[in-house]
């Protein structure tokens, strides 16, 4: 929670709290849809931060979280070239920024997509960087995450210290070290810097512990070994593991896929699923919303007798990509008769981030009933207080309304998951 919001008595939940300004209302906002927040940190540059944060990400991801990864190093941006993305360039609406889909639960977030040239240099200055952490907090459309793992760059400057004060006493801190004393100086300042800010520590990470040798397997301390751990006790915090060196972990980062992904039973593998165990535990297992809270009409009936649904067509059928649709047929529904009293085509304005949710929720649509719809989607359409069921067939729309207001639609898999 943002400085403005933090200490105010009229907080009102999720929503803000009705003396802040607008722009720390939606801060509050989008972060009360973000389960639990880790912010990787490290006192040292050099010691394999950016690599150790990706992972964890698509570990989680890997694992059914749906996880968001924010890249807030501005000088550096290394994310981009760790997941083979350089090339992509988020959309950018109105007020909102949306994210770069990694995968179908992994959403991905850097001023690396932004910048014209690989080659160009960022020369800002601390207010200019805060202000572009918080916006990249704020108004980028991550919906709702069981994670949001943020990347900072070395040091307890202007990015940890920002980053630490957008999100709040509520984010954790892994902290990622190397087992060299030179190293474990500069990270115990990074124990110190979270305390001194409010933010508890998850644990330590000690990086490249040792040389795992990819003929047999086994591991050579080629550096002083257990300097992480020895810090975790001293430090009172949590000690998560080490990861040893390899080969094929240097060769993944250079070329772009997760280490994570591709290797299972290696020693930095395990090594990393030890790391993001105590995060799994965070977090409920991801479950499928049970049939009561589905969106059915007796749930959405209205205190007026009426409710209103819209299904996008194309070809005269509902269609399986919400965004590529022709038109919305929108019927009003008694729901004591559970007959249709009223209905409309309404064209939709050119498909853009954000647009579809906000033309919606101003046509006072109750539930949109697709075949398939992307998460950011279904959370925009959710922030606007619309219901959404996916997997509908692609049929007549007359047909699938009427099947859900008999309650006997069968849904499928959504055909639109990005």
């Amino acid at each position: 929670m943002s400085d403005a919001c933090g200490s105010c008595s009229s907080n009102q939940g999720a929503g803000g709290c009705s003396g802040c300004e607008p722009e720390d209302q939606k801060l509050t906002k989008t972060l009360s849809r973000i389960k639990h927040k880790i912010v990787v940190l490290s006192g040292k540059g050099g010691v394999g931060k950016s690599t150790v944060a990706t992972n964890i990400a698509v570990g989680l991801a890997l694992a059914g979280k749906q996880v968001g990864l924010l890249d807030v190093d501005v000088h550096g941006p290394s994310i981009p070239r760790l997941l083979s993305m350089q090339d992509k360039q988020p959309h950018i609406g109105h007020e909102i920024i949306e994210p770069i889909s990694w995968s179908k639960n992994l959403w991905v977030m850097s001023l690396g997509f932004m910048l014209p040239s690989r080659d160009d240099a960022v020369i800002w200055r601390g207010p200019v960087k805060m202000g572009l952490i918080k916006q990249f907090v704020r108004d980028v459309a991550w919906g709702d995450l069981d994670f949001l793992i943020v990347d900072c760059p070395p040091g307890t400057g202007d990015e940890p210290l920002s980053a630490l004060q957008t999100i709040g006493p509520e984010a954790y801190a892994v902290i990622v070290t190397t087992p060299q004393g030179v190293a474990i100086d500069d990270v115990r300042r990074s124990v110190t810097f979270c305390r001194q800010v409010g933010n508890p520590v998850l644990g330590i990470v000690e990086n490249m512990s040792g040389f795992a040798c990819p003929d047999c397997g086994k591991v050579y301390n080629i550096f002083n070994s257990g300097g992480g751990e020895a810090l975790a006790r001293e430090m009172n915090v949590p000690f998560l593991g080490r990861i040893p060196i390899e080969p094929e972990v240097a060769r993944s980062a250079d070329e772009g896929f997760p280490y994570v992904k591709v290797e299972h039973d290696s020693p930095a593998a395990q090594a990393f699923n030890r790391v993001i165990k105590p995060m799994l535990k965070m977090a409920d297992s991801l479950q499928e919303k049970p049939a009561s809270e589905l969106p059915t009409l007796e749930r959405l009936a209205k205190g007026n007798g009426s409710l209103r649904v819209a299904l996008p067509v194309a070809e005269g059928k509902l269609c399986q990509h919400f965004g590529h649709c022709q038109q919305f047929a929108v019927y009003d529904i008694d729901t004591a008769t559970k007959g249709v009293v009223a209905s409309t085509n309404e064209t939709p304005p050119t498909h853009e981030p954000g647009v579809f949710p906000k033309w919606i929720a101003g046509l006072k649509v109750d539930l949109v009933l697709a075949g398939g719809m992307g998460a950011k989607a279904q959370s925009l359409l959710k922030e606007e207080g619309v219901q959404v069921l996916v997997g509908a067939p692609s049929v007549d729309p007359e047909e699938v309304l009427k099947s859900w207001l008999e309650g006997t639609l069968q849904t499928g898999a959504n055909t639109c998951d990005h």
